[in-house]
C-alpha cells in the first residue's frame, strides 16, 4: 500500500510540474470551505440578533398596550375623565422613546464598513462584489455625516419605526370598518344634511385656508431665512388636507360615557368619520395636481379640473367597491346556510370586510372610503342575516381590533417623537400651523352652522358650535397620513409638526371636554332610546320632519325592495314587486320572510313614519298610514300628506312582533290594516 505522498513507480520524472497547481487547489478549496463555514455562522448569528431585536421591538409595544390597559382600569376605577387612553397611550409612549433614544446604546459592529462612491442618483437596490461573490443591499434612508459612528443606534431605532404601509394595510383598515359597522344610523340620518355639509364643504373650506395661511407663514420663512428647502403652495395646501382629518376619539369617548345630547354626538362622529375619507381622497387629488410643462407648481385650469374629476371619480369608486362587497356579502349570507356554521361565518364576514380596503387601494381607489361605507352597508344589511352568534362576535372582534388599533398607534406617536430620526421643526411654520388649524376649524364651523340653521327647524345652537369646534381634534388619520411620506425636507416638516398638533389638541382639549361641557351648559345624561324619552316633543317631531325630506325616498326603496332582496327581513318582494315579476320574486326572497322568523331590525324606522309616506309589509299582512287604503309599491304622498307626521304617542300596534310607537294625538283612525293571502 503506497503511502499519502508516495510516488507511484513509473511516474517520476514525467509530469513534477502538476504537482504544485493541484496542491494550491486543494489549498484553496479547504480555505474557501473554511471560509464558507464561518461565514455561514456569522450569518446565522446575525439573523438570530435580527430576530431578538425585532420580537424586542414587538415586545414594547405590548407592554405599552398592556400599561394602558391597567391604567385605564385605574382611571375608570377612580372615575377620572381628565385623560382619555389615547392621550395616556401617547405618554407612554414618549417616556420608552426618551430611553430607547437616550438610555440604550449598542455596541458597534467591527464588521460595518464604510466605502465611498461618487453617484449621480441614489440607487433603491445595490449590487456589491466581494471577491466574486455578489451581495443585494437595499436602501434604507440618508444618514448624516453626524450619525456614522453610530449605526448601531441608528439602525436600533429604524426598528423601531414601522412602514408606513403597515398603518394603511393593518392598523386603518379596523378602525374605520368600525366606524361604519358601530354607526347609529337614527341619529346620523337625522342630521344627515347637516353632516355631509361639515364632512364635504367643510373639510375643503378648511383644506384651503389652512393652505393659503400655511403659504403666507412659507413665505416668511423665506424673508427670515429659517426655510432650508423646497416648500411649494402644493405642499401647503397638501398639509392643509391632512391636519383637516379630524379625529376627536377622546371627546366621543367621555359623550358616551356621560351620555351627552344625541344630535351633537351625531354631528361630531358623522363628521369624523365622513371627514376622514374627504381628507384622505382630496390629499390624493392634491398629489396628482400636474400641470403641463417644466414647472409642476404653476397654476393652470386644466389640471385643476383634472384634480377635481379625481376627487369625484375616486371618492365614488371607492364608495361603489364598498358598498358592492357589502351587498355581495349580504347576498352570500342570505343564499347560503352559512349561519349554521357560525366559525366559517365570522370568517367570511372578517375576510370581506377586510379586503374590501385591499381591493380597493389595488385598483388605485381608497381604501378609507371603500371599508367606511361597506362597514355601513355590512351594518345594515349583512347583519340582519347572520345568526345570533356571529351578530355579537362580529360587533365584539371589530371593537377589540379598534381599541388596540387605536391605542397601538397612539402610542407609536409618543415613540415616534424621539425614535424618528428625519425630523424637522420650523418654531415659525409649527406657530403658523397651530394658527391657521384653529382659523381653517372656525371658519368650517360657525359659517356653515350659520347656513345650516336657515332650513334647519331643530337649530344647532351656539353651544353646540363652540363645542364643536373645540373639539376638532387630530390623531390618527393625520398621523397616518403624515407618515406615509418623510423623503422630502417639506414632508419631513410636515410630519414633525403633525406630531405637536396632535399631542396638543389630545392632551389639552380631550383633557378639557367634561369642564368646557359645564362651560357651554350642554346637557349630560340624555337618554337615548329609540322613542328618545326626555326629549322635548316639539324637537322630536322637529327632527323627523328634518330626517325625512332627505331620508324619505330613500327609505321607502330601501325597505320596499333591497332589505327583502338582500336580508331575510322586510317584507316579501312577493308583496312588493309587480305580479309580473311573481316567479323572480318567489326566487329571491328567503322562507324566513314568508315566516317572518326574524322582523325588521332597522333603527331608521321611527324616523320616516309619516302620514302617506310608507307602507309596511309583513307576511299576509300591509300595514298602511294611508286613510283606507293598502298600498303596493312606494306610494306618491302629497307636500300635505308629507308633512303631517304620525304623533300618536302612547298608541302601540303590535304584528308577529313589530312594534308601532305613535305619539300622543287623537285615536289613529287612520291606520288601515289589510289582510293579504301567503303566496305558496
Amino acid at each position: 500500500m503506497a503511502a499519502y505522498g508516495t510516488v507511484v513507480p513509473g511516474s517520476r520524472g514525467r509530469h513534477p510540474w502538476l504537482a504544485v497547481p493541484l496542491l494550491c487547489i486543494i489549498a484553496t478549496g479547504l480555505c474557501w470551505a473554511e471560509d464558507s463555514a464561518m461565514e455561514e455562522i456569522v450569518t446565522e448569528k446575525r439573523v438570530e440578533a435580527i430576530h431578538r431585536q425585532d420580537s424586542t421591538n414587538l415586545l414594547i409595544f405590548i407592554l405599552l398596550l398592556t400599561l394602558t390597559i391597567l391604567t385605564i382600569w385605574l382611571f375608570k376605577h377612580r372615575r377620572f375623565r381628565f385623560l382619555h387612553e389615547t392621550g395616556l397611550a401617547m405618554i407612554y409612549g414618549v417616556i420608552v422613546g426618551v430611553v430607547l433614544r437616550y438610555g440604550v446604546h449598542l455596541q458597534s459592529d467591527a464588521n460595518n464598513v464604510t466605502v465611498s462612491c461618487e453617484q449621480q442618483v441614489t440607487p433603491a437596490t445595490l449590487l456589491v462584489n466581494v471577491s466574486g461573490t455578489f451581495y443585494e443591499y437595499t436602501l434604507k434612508g440618508e444618514i448624516s455625516a453626524q450619525e456614522l459612528n453610530n449605526l448601531q443606534d441608528n439602525e436600533m431605532l429604524r426598528k423601531i419605526i414601522f412602514d408606513p404601509e403597515v398603518f394603511f394595510n393593518i392598523l386603518l383598515p379596523p378602525i374605520i370598518f368600525y366606524a361604519g359597522y358601530s354607526l347609529k344610523r337614527r341619529h346620523f340620518f337625522r342630521n344627515l344634511g347637516s353632516i355631509l355639509a361639515y364632512a364635504f364643504l367643510g373639510t375643503v373650506i378648511s383644506c384651503f385656508m389652512i393652505g393659503a395661511l400655511l403659504y403666507g407663514c412659507v413665505k416668511l420663512m423665506k424673508v427670515i431665512g429659517t426655510l432650508n428647502g423646497d416648500f411649494f403652495f402644493t405642499d401647503c395646501l397638501f398639509y392643509g388636507a391632512i391636519i383637516s382629518a379630524t379625529d376627536p376619539v377622546t371627546v366621543l369617548a367621555i359623550f358616551h360615557e356621560l351620555h351627552v345630547d344625541v344630535d351633537l354626538y351625531a354631528l361630531l362622529f358623522g363628521e369624523s368619520v365622513l371627514n376622514d375619507a374627504v381628507a384622505i381622497v382630496l390629499s390624493s387629488s392634491i398629489v396628482a395636481y400636474q400641470p403641463a410643462g417644466d414647472n409642476s407648481h404653476t397654476f393652470d385650469i386644466t389640471a385643476m379640473f383634472k384634480s377635481v374629476g379625481m376627487f369625484l371619480g375616486v371618492f365614488s369608486g371607492s364608495f361603489a367597491m364598498g358598498a358592492a362587497t357589502g351587498v355581495l356579502t349580504a347576498l352570500v349570507t342570505k343564499f347560503t346556510k352559512l349561519r349554521e356554521f357560525q366559525l366559517l361565518e365570522t370568517g367570511l364576514f372578517f375576510l370581506m370586510s377586510w379586503s374590501t380596503f385591499l381591493l380597493a387601494e389595488a385598483c388605485g381607489y381608497t381604501g378609507v372610503v371603500a371599508v367606511l361605507f361597506c362597514g355601513i352597508t355590512q351594518a345594515h344589511y349583512t347583519y340582519n342575516n347572520l345568526s345570533t352568534e356571529s351578530q355579537v362576535r362580529t360587533k365584539q372582534l371589530f371593537e377589540l381590533l379598534n381599541f388596540l388599533a387605536e391605542n397601538f398607534i397612539f402610542s407609536y406617536m409618543g415613540l415616534a417623537l424621539f425614535t424618528f430620526q428625519k425630523h424637522v421643526f420650523n418654531v415659525t411654520f409649527i406657530l403658523g400651523a397651530f394658527i391657521a388649524v384653529f382659523l381653517g376649524r372656525a371658519a368650517n364651523i360657525y359659517p356653515l352652522s350659520f347656513l345650516l340653521n336657515l332650513g334647519r327647524r331643530n337649530k344647532i345652537g351656539s353651544n353646540f358650535q363652540h363645542m364643536m369646534m373645540f373639539a376638532g381634534l387630530r390623531g390618527a388619520m393625520a398621523f397616518a397620513l403624515a407618515i406615509r411620506d418623510t423623503a422630502t425636507y417639506a414632508r419631513q416638516m410636515m410630519f414633525s409638526t403633525t406630531l405637536l398638533i396632535v399631542f396638543f389638541t389630545v392632551w389639552v382639549f380631550g383633557g378639557g371636554t367634561t369642564p368646557m361641557l359645564s362651560c357651554l351648559h350642554i346637557r349630560v345624561g340624555v337618554d337615548a332610546d329609540p322613542d328618545q324619552a326626555g326629549i322635548p316633543e316639539n324637537e322630536r317631531r322637529s327632527t323627523k320632519a328634518e330626517s325625512a325630506w332627505i331620508f324619505r325616498l330613500w327609505y321607502n326603496f330601501d325597505h320596499n325592495y333591497l332589505k327583502p332582496l338582500l336580508t331575510h327581513s322586510g317584507p316579501p318582494l312577493t308583496a312588493t314587486l309587480p305580479s309580473c315579476c311573481g316567479p323572480l320574486a318567489r326566487c329571491l326572497t328567503s322562507p324566513q320572510a314568508y315566516e317572518n322568523q326574524e322582523q325588521l331590525k332597522d333603527d331608521d324606522s321611527d324616523l320616516i313614519l309619516n302620514d302617506g309616506d310608507i307602507s309596511l309589509t309583513y307576511g299576509d299582512t300591509t300595514v298602511s298610514t294611508e286613510p283606507a287604503v293598502s298600498r303596493r309599491g312606494i306610494g306618491n304622498p302629497s307636500e300635505d300628506g308629507i308633512d303631517q307626521e304620525l304623533t300618536c304617542g302612547d298608541h302601540e300596534f303590535i304584528l308577529r312582533g313589530t312594534r308601532l310607537v305613535m305619539e300622543e294625538c287623537e285615536t289613529p283612525g287612520n291606520l288601515q290594516v289589510t289582510r293579504k293571502p301567503s303566496p305558496m
